[in-house]
């Protein structure tokens, strides 16, 4: 009836779509109903369109108008009629009056087949039991990938299951996973490396100048930026105690040299000393109880431990990184356990050895790394909850430049309308569950590119292990269900039956014991 480049519309004969709806072929059956998919004859070729909206035809009784998206178009196969090469974008427009025709199963398996790039199968397309979906590896890695849906829709259990299936098909790749709450050690226990804070052991002088001043500095304002002054000579003449630094010709603040901690606090010690200093001791003070305070803590052990001084700098990249991965591609990063004023930093850090890795490894053969950050709005929030982090900056850095150099990321978060923009503008993938909240699925929808918004309509109405995917690791834009994975591949993320666990009984004493006695240890 009427054709634009963005939205067009056709009319329908609800009659038809009664009989459509009794056809065997559940793409038939489901033909002309809001997210369903139609074609259009153009010349030789087939127009693909997915129905956006529909409403009744106040002219026409029994008729129905439709809002379309077009999709892509392919040639019609001589002697069978059916829709190959099928590509997305549209060359050639229909003009109104053309005929609109329900798009078969048979037509489908063509568009979702594969093109021969790599790909890993995830679910099957929906409304089909047997159509697989597949997603494009280098595509899907290549330029980012966001996963976001609310809480309890199996966003957890299909992360696990998309990156099981790249760990399948690529036994030597190399995945860091940053896993906040501790959900991902199960799944992974067999083909990947878990690091918690009992085996982590990140030395504390990795850290660059601003992660520094995140853990050490405790001041606000003016007072602050005396503190980084101070922090920043005695840091650099710590670092230039080492032996490794008679070697180096130009050593920064920021060059990752061990030092003690003890020469730091006695720096600072004399430096407090000296007559001719600009300010009172009162920074240094600030700053020595700081280090002397996390240096006692037992919690920080595993980042400030006195044994982490020997220059561990390739081990710990190679045991983080997986090189070599030796059919272990994932490493899971369990940040759980660490105390919650560092967490950020301790990702920062993380985050930003992936980034100057890739940058200094450029002159040898590449090998690209995956960074996976499950619960990102906590670290690459936007303007309005913006804390100026270290983290949030190395993460924005990475989405924006990080493919020049081999880096991809994986966001996951329920709160996509918390993250910063610009970063969710910078995955080319986006898999969306169902979303909730009116906020994220607006945000979802100003991310996500115009031909897909139609399916995104039916976002709220999304089953548990369903989702959209639209964007570069797919042909066009579908929806699918999620394949059931293998008991001991799933995260430990189940929600807890209330009723059935409301009604046992016995042991609770004993727990409490056991749980007060593992709080006041800090342990597990």
């Amino acid at each position: 009836m009427e054709i634009a480049g963005s939205e067009s519309h056709i009319a329908l004969d609800l009659e038809r779509l009664h009989q459509c709806m009794e056809d065997e072929d559940p793409s038939v059956a489901l033909a002309g109903q809001v997210g369903s998919q139609i074609k259009i004859r153009v010349g030789k070729n087939w127009l693909l369109a997915s129905v956006r909206t529909q409403k009744q035809d106040q002219h026409v009784a029994g008729g129905i108008m439709a809002a379309i998206d077009f999709l892509g178009e392919g040639q019609e196969e001589k002697l069978t009629g059916r829709l190959t090469r099928f590509r997305r974008g549209v060359t050639t427009y229909p003009v109104p009056g053309a005929e609109v025709y329900p798009a078969t199963s048979n037509d489908l398996r063509s568009i979702y087949a594969s093109d021969g790039r790599a790909n890993v199968p995830i679910g099957t397309v929906f409304p089909t039991k047997d159509i697989r979906a597949g997603l494009y590896i280098d595509a899907l890695l290549g330029k980012h990938f966001a996963l976001l849906g609310s809480t309890g829709t199996g966003k957890s259990t299909s992360a696990a299951l998309i990156l099981h299936r790249i760990c399948e098909s690529a036994p030597e790749g190399h995945i860091v996973m940053i896993d906040p709450h501790g959900e991902y050690a199960s799944a992974f226990s067999e083909t990947g490396m878990i690091f918690d804070v009992s085996n982590l052991q990140m030395p504390y002088w990795l850290m660059n100048f601003e992660e520094h001043c995140e853990v050490f500095l405790t001041s606000y304002g003016n007072e602050r930026q005396t503190d980084a002054d101070i922090l920043a000579r005695c840091l650099l003449k710590a670092r230039q105690k080492n032996r490794l630094a008679e070697t180096i010709n130009k050593i920064t603040v920021d060059s990752p040299i061990p030092y003690l901690l003890s020469d730091l606090t006695t720096i600072l010690q004399d430096e407090m000393g000296k007559l001719d200093k600009a300010s009172s001791s009162v920074p240094y003070m600030r700053i020595k109880t700081k280090i002397d305070e996390m240096k006692a803590d037992p919690r920080y052990q595993f980042m400030f431990s006195g044994m982490l001084v020997g220059d561990t700098m390739a081990d710990f990249i190679s045991k983080i990184f997986r090189l070599p991965a030796d059919g272990k591609p994932i490493s899971i990063i369990d940040v759980s356990g660490v105390p919650s004023d560092i967490t950020s930093t301790v990702v920062a850090v993380l985050s930003r050895l992936t980034f100057d890795y890739a940058i200094w490894s450029r002159d040898e053969k590449t090998r690209p790394i995956l960074l996976v950050c499950e619960e990102a709005h906590r670290y690459v929030p936007n303007e309005k909850h913006a804390d100026d982090s270290a983290v949030a900056s190395i993460l924005s850095r990475i989405a924006k430049e990080g493919r020049k150099y081999g880096i991809s990321l994986g966001l996951i978060t329920q709160r996509p309308s918390d993250l910063a923009e610009g970063v969710l503008s910078q995955c080319g993938t986006i898999i969306a569950m169902r979303l909730n909240n009116d906020r994220d699925q607006a945000f979802v929808k100003a991310a996500i590119p115009e031909g897909a918004r139609g399916f995104l309509d039916s976002i709220p109405a999304l089953r548990n292990r369903e989702c959209i995917i639209s964007g570069e690791g797919v042909a066009i834009p579908i929806r699918v269900s999620f394949d059931t994975l293998e008991e001991h591949k799933r995260p430990a993320s189940d929600d807890p039956s209330f009723s059935q666990l409301w009604n046992d009984r016995g042991g609770e004493e004993d727990a409490v014991a056991r749980t007060v006695s593992r709080w006041r240890s800090q342990g597990r």
